[in-house]
This record gives structure tokens, C-alpha cells and sequence, in this order.
């Protein structure tokens, strides 16, 4: 390890997320090349830095900083570079070399201490002067405090941020809280925050260190899905983390409580945003659940609405049954209606239906899905067009922060949705913030229509938002049974419900759309897989190989979709001299690649370009779950082009390649509000809380003409009898039945 002086000469490159920079430094006279994590660091300034030289392949000898800390320039020469670097704004190259003739080694001491003095010099005013006074003094205090937190292990990154959050009160926070940081800066979770603690003697039964943890633990059990923890569990779940006993832990839960920054219902732990989330949605839903006729439905209104609905039936040419058409009118009478249903039971049909009935009544209608292919879906079942929830409600993404929790949507309780009729489909999607936002976009007197299937995979983020509503049966809801004719000419239809239902299916191959291969090696199974996207599916279900979807329920092992996406990459988007490409870590990105977005990005923008390359529309938002086609890699600008549905295209930088996969292979969790032509399943062996029924049941419901299962046929029955699901703690249920009464 070496330490050397230098001053920033320039900054050649340096990305604004991480900070990572390169930059030509002097030292000693000498001009070199140094590179590391250096955020903040602007031209002009010195640093002592400590490192390593290193021989890059391409750009030589470089030298490579492990850390550094800036110090004030020592003589007039670089002051005047430091002041006519940019560093200082309002200061350049001409101003820089005036104040440092006049004032000489003094001036740093002249800027700090009695900056009014730079108005001696011709050009600059007494308000400038107190310009440049206090950006100097701003400078000094990062510098001191990034000196101060260093000593903690805080890289500079995080230094910066933590600077920026608390100016000078952070001395106060480290001292007398450290655990602040992991409630107050994006990207310091309690580990992190608990490690900072620790350098700095906090004792390990804190009292803010059990609150921190506590609150941790219930944010962790958020993203596993659940709104709240059994106080037991809670305790269980923090005792391990914090590594202290039971009974220190109880009482600080009690005061978060006291403090109403967590609720306690009987023994249900919540955080105050989840349970206040859970109890809104509960009384805007009482508050939408009205009828929507005036008075007493009678006999004869009933005869003349179900005669209307036999014309339109005729007119429209569909055919409904009885229960859809109980459905139909339910929807009709009233102000929230829930349709559930299998595949192949008709939910299209009768949603057609109502859509085809409101539009005769000259109601307005908007139609919805949780993501952009369930949207797209709807829009080709029905003819209406139909958006994400987030374009409906208009997200602004200005608004939000790194990690989504300040999201905010144009509409809401101010400035409602102006419609008369909004349908959502693919609500077992929907968790529980989402419809949230919904509901306070919809105004009493307004239909809103909930459609989709209880049975497939809850929602990726917390709360389970069709379970709760159904298991209340506080709501009008009809779940649709039956199997149409066309439906049940489908053995990817009949099978999914008798999967369902716990019934063991026919694996004899006398299918004509669902195939179980019975391959016990993992070599083999890559090799089928390939052969199957290549050559045998695509003539077969008339598309392309990238049209084929491998669905896995893990995303490690041998059959998981990160070893998965590697080898498909190799055969399906080998590499090419005409085709670039990027890595990241492990992955390479090449164009033409087949990719999913894997985290809400709220602030990421799109644009639909059209053949002669001018913007047709603007929109925010990316999402996870996503999926597009790498359509550009742009090395000298650093960024890589993704166009995903709807001719959508997304610029990302390199430093945001992390939100993005592979995604030739994806997690059945992952690939919820799809259909593709046809879905291959590797199925061997795997965790019994994964390889169960909920599971398998979506993953053939997400194929729209064959399903192919490679592996061993033993583990598809043990599938269909593994009932065991991963429970989820949500309350929604409850909080409506104590609202509707």
C-alpha cells in the first residue's frame, strides 16, 4: 500500500450513482491516472490518497485508490488552481489568480475567516464575496466530515450522502444514534448502521439499537410479503438478530407502540404505514360498496336488464351462462364487484359483456393491469385500451426516492380519476400499497370492477389483496366454475384444474399442448431445452425462440434461471463481431439480449420513437417484472438502450445495469400477468416450500398453447399433493370486517 499527494488536475470520468472516477492527478510534478470511488471529489481539489499501482490492459499504468480524504492546498500556486478549478462557483482562472496575488499564501485563511475582504478586489462584490465565503466554508465542512466519519470505516460514498442528510448535526447522530442512518438515507439498512455502531461503542442492549433492529426485522418481513409479525415471531426474529434476550426486547416494542410508530393488535406487530395502509383500504372499500340502483331491485327491472343483456348477447354474438350472466348483472347493480375464475372459466367473456353494456349506457371506462403484458392482454381480449395502474394513476417519478417509498401519483384523493367505470384485472398482482393508491384515485359513486384468480402466486410485494377481499365475503363476487367447451379442448386448461383441485394429471405425452420429458441429468435437460427452443416449439406454436419462456421456481442451482440464462445466452444470442456487448460482474449484456427489469424504478423514463426517429410519447416508470429486448450498446456514452413493450425504449447508464437480467429463463414468481406461446418447465428437485401446488398451477397457466416439463414426472405429483404454501401475515381481512361490521 502507497500514499500519495496530488491535486485533481481534471476529472476524465465519474459516475454520479457510485461515484466511481477517473481522473489525472499531479504528484510530484508527475501527471498520472488514478481510479477509485472518490463521490464529491471535484477538479482543483488535493487529496492524500493511499493505493496501488496497477497495470490496466487497455489504459496502462493507473493508480488505484482504496481510500483518500481532501486537504486544504498548502501554498499560493495551489490555491490559485484550486480556486480557478470550478471547484469555487462564480470563480475562474482570471478571478482565482487576482484573489491569490492580492491576499498570497492568506488566502484560504482570508476566504474563511473574514471573507468581506474579497471585495478589495476589482469584479467582485461584497455579495459575492459572501458567496464564495460560504461555499468555501461548505467545502471545508465536507472535508472535515468526511475525515470524521472515515475513522468509522464509512466509505465516502456513503459519507456524502450521510453529509448531505444531517449537515452538521451528523457529529450529534453518530454519537448519540447511528441507528438514524438506517431510517433516514436510502441504502443503510440496519446491518450496515449496526456495524457503524459498533466502531463507534455503542452497547449491544441499546435501547436504539433494539428499536433499530425491531423495526428491521418487520421491514425485512415486508419484503417476504407479509403487513405485520405475531409478537412471538417478532421477538424470535429480533432476539436473533440483535443477539440479545427476549425481555429487553418486549418493552422497546411497547414504547415504539406508545409512540404510534408501530401498532399492536392483539398480537399482530405492525408498522404504523402498514397497519394505517390496511385500514384505509378497508374504509375507502366500505365507502365504493354501494348499489348503484336507486331503489329495491324488482322483479321486472331484473326481467327487462337480463332482456337487454339477451339482445347484446345476440347483436355481439356471445354466448354466456347463467353464472356469467349473474355476474354481468351483479357488476351492473353495484358499486364494487369481485369476478374470480381458472383459465378457461370466462372472465374475458363476461368482462366483454359489462364493457359492451357500460359503453351502450355511455359510461367512461378505464381498464387496467398491474403490469405492462397483463395491460397489453387486456387490451387484446376486450378492444378497449387498457394501461398499467401506474400510468392510470399518472405516476410522477420526479417525486420518488431510490427506494420507491415516496412515490407519488397525480391521481388521488385531490384530483380523482374522472371516469364512471374502472375494471383492474390480474388482481391477485396487486399488493396491498398499490391498490392503496388506487382506491384513493376512485371516488364513491364510481363502479370498480376486481378481476383474477385467487389461486395463482400472491403478489411479489407485501399483503395479499384479492385473498383478503374474497375471504371477508363482505363484497358482491361470483367465482366462475366452469370450463367452456373451446377451453376444455385444451389439456393445459383441464390440467391446471385438476392441479387446482388436487388431481393427478396424465403425463402419457397423448396430449396435443402438454408434454412431460422424463430426464433424470441436468446435461440432458439443457441439451432438450435448447433443441426444444430451437428447432421443435417455435413451427410448432408459430413464434420465435425468444417467444419461448423457461419458467424455474429458483433463481440458484443447476436449474435455477441465473445458470439457466447462461447457457441459453450461448445458444440463443451467441456472440456475433456485429453484435456489442457489456459486462457486468458475471453477466454479459450483448445486443439483441432478452431482458427483465427487477426492481420498481419510478424515476427511469421511456419514449416511443417512430421510423424516422422523433419522440411520439414520453412516459416514467419501469418496472419489476418487465421485459425487453437490448436494442443498443453505446460504449463511448456509457449506456445501453432496452425496448420493451408497446415499442417503449429505455436509456439506462452503465452504473444501473444491476436492475437489469437476463431473462431467458425467469422465476415463475416472476413471470405473473404473462401468457407466452409456450412455457418450458425443468423440474428435478427443489425446496418443498417452492415445489408445491400454488406454484405449478401458475406456471401452466402463464402457457397459451404448450407446456413442456423436462425432468422427472415423481416430482410433478409430489407438486399437485404439496399444499403447503408460504403463509402470509396480512390483516386486510380483518380491518374489513371490523369497517363493514
Amino acid at each position: 500500500m502507497e500514499t500519495i499527494d496530488g491535486y485533481v488536475d481534471h476529472i476524465i470520468f465519474q459516475n454520479e450513482e457510485n461515484g466511481y472516477t477517473v481522473m489525472s492527478l499531479m504528484a510530484d510534478d508527475k501527471e498520472l491516472t488514478a481510479v477509485g470511488l472518490c463521490k464529491g471529489l471535484a477538479q482543483g481539489e488535493t487529496i492524500e490518497a493511499e493505493g496501488e499501482y496497477v497495470e490496466h490492459p487497455v489504459y496502462g499504468q493507473q493508480f488505484k485508490i482504496s481510500g483518500y480524504h481532501t486537504v486544504a492546498p498548502k501554498d499560493s500556486a495551489s490555491m490559485e488552481r484550486y480556486l480557478g478549478s470550478g471547484a469555487i462557483k462564480g470563480v475562474g482562472p482570471a478571478l482565482a489568480a487576482r484573489i491569490v496575488k492580492k491576499f498570497g499564501d492568506d488566502t484560504f485563511r482570508i476566504i474563511e475567516e473574514e471573507p468581506e475582504r474579497l471585495a478589495e478586489i476589482k469584479g467582485i462584490s461584497k455579495r459575492k464575496a459572501q458567496e464564495i465565503g460560504v461555499q468555501m466554508e461548505e467545502k471545508k465542512d465536507l472535508r472535515e466530515a468526511l475525515v470524521y466519519l472515515q475513522q468509522f470505516g464509512i466509505s465516502n460514498t456513503l459519507a456524502v450522502k450521510i453529509y448531505n442528510t444531517y449537515g452538521m448535526e451528523l457529529y450529534g447522530v453518530m454519537k448519540e444514534n447511528p441507528y438514524r442512518l438506517a431510517e433516514d438515507i436510502s441504502g443503510v439498512g440496519f446491518k450496515i448502521a449496526d456495524e457503524i455502531a459498533a466502531r463507534i461503542g455503542i452497547h449491544t442492549d441499546s435501547d436504539y439499537r433494539i428499536r433499530s433492529g425491531v423495526f428491521y426485522t418487520l421491514l425485512q418481513a415486508v419484503s417476504e410479503g407479509h403487513c405485520y409479525l405475531p409478537m412471538d415471531g417478532l421477538l424470535e426474529r429480533a432476539g436473533a438478530l440483535l443477539g440479545v434476550d427476549m425481555q429487553y426486547i418486549r418493552p422497546q416494542i411497547e414504547n415504539l407502540a406508545m409512540e404510534k410508530k408501530l401498532v399492536i393488535k392483539a398480537d399482530k406487530v405492525y408498522t404504523a404505514h402498514y397497519y394505517y395502509l390496511e385500514l384505509g383500504c378497508a374504509v375507502m372499500l366500505k365507502q365504493l360498496n354501494i348499489p348503484m340502483w336507486e331503489s329495491e331491485v324488482l322483479p321486472a327491472q331484473e326481467a327487462a336488464m337480463r332482456k337487454t343483456l339477451e339482445r347484446m348477447m345476440l347483436e355481439h354474438k356471445m354466448e354466456l351462462d347463467e353464472l356469467q350472466l349473474a355476474a354481468v348483472m351483479s357488476g351492473i347493480r353495484n358499486g364494487l364487484f369481485i369476478l374470480s375464475g381458472g383459465p378457461g372459466t370466462g372472465k374475458t367473456t363476461t368482462i366483454n359483456m359489462l364493457l359492451r353494456y357500460f359503453a351502450s349506457e355511455g359510461l367512461d371506462i378505464v381498464l387496467a393491469a398491474p403490469t405492462g403484458r397483463a395491460a397489453k392482454r387486456m387490451t387484446e381480449a376486450t378492444g378497449f385500451e387498457a394501461k398499467t395502474i401506474h400510468r392510470l394513476l399518472e405516476l410522477n417519478g420526479a417525486l420518488s426516492d431510490e427506494d420507491g417509498r415516496r412515490v407519488r401519483f397525480e391521481r388521488n384523493e385531490m384530483t380523482p380519476l374522472e371516469t364512471d367505470v374502472v375494471i383492474i384485472d390480474e388482481m391477485s398482482m396487486v399488493d396491498i400499497q398499490l391498490f392503496h393508491a388506487l382506491l384513493k384515485a376512485i371516488v364513491p359513486g364510481t363502479r370498480l370492477i376486481l378481476v383474477g384468480d385467487v389461486d395463482q402466486l400472491p403478489s411479489v410485494g407485501p399483503g395479499q389483496v384479492l385473498r383478503d377481499l374474497i375471504n371477508s365475503g363482505k363484497f358482491p363476487m361470483v367465482v366462475l366454475q366452469k370450463i367452456f367447451r373451446q377451453a376444455g379442448e385444451s389439456d393445459i386448461v383441464v390440467n391446471a384444474h385438476k392441479i387446482n383441485h388436487g388431481e393427478h394429471i396424465a403425463m402419457d405425452n397423448r396430449s396435443k399442448d402438454f408434454f412431460v420429458l422424463e430426464r433424470k441429468e441436468v446435461p440432458v435437460i439443457y441439451k432438450h431445452m435448447v433443441q426444444l427452443i430451437q428447432d421443435k416449439l417455435p413451427p410448432y406454436v408459430q413464434a420465435t425462440p425468444l417467444d419461448i419462456q423457461v419458467l424455474t421456481p429458483m433463481r440458484k442451482g443447476s436449474l435455477g434461471c441465473e445458470t439457466l440464462n447462461v447457457i441459453l445466452q450461448k445458444y440463443l444470442n451467441p456472440p456475433d463481431a456485429k453484435k456489442r456487448e457489456h459486462q457486468v460482474g458475471d453477466t454479459i449484456f450483448r445486443e439483441g439480449d432478452k431482458v427483465m427489469q427487477v426492481k420498481n424504478n419510478y424515476q427511469l423514463e421511456w419514449e416511443v420513437v417512430s421510423r424516422y426517429g422523433i419522440p411520439v410519447d414520453r412516459g416514467m416508470g419501469v418496472f419489476n417484472g418487465d421485459v425487453g429486448r437490448i436494442k443498443e450498446i453505446r460504449e463511448a456514452a456509457s449506456e445501453l438502450v432496452v425496448e420493451y413493450d408497446e415499442q417503449r425504449q429505455v436509456t439506462y447508464p452503465f452504473s444501473m445495469l444491476e436492475e437489469l437480467e437476463l431473462s431467458y429463463a425467469v422465476t415463475i414468481h416472476k413471470s405473473q400477468g404473462s401468457e407466452y406461446p409456450a412455457v418450458i418447465l425443468p423440474l428435478l428437485t427443489g425446496p418443498k416450500m417452492l415445489f408445491n401446488r400454488n406454484l405449478l398451477y401458475t406456471a401452466i397457466t402463464r402457457a397459451r398453447s404448450c407446456v413442456t416439463i423436462l425432468g422427472s414426472s415423481a416430482t410433478v405429483e409430489e407438486m399437485i399433493d404439496n399444499v403447503r404454501e408460504n403463509r402470509r401475515y396480512t390483516g386486510l381481512e380483518e380491518r374489513i370486517c371490523e369497517v363493514e361490521g
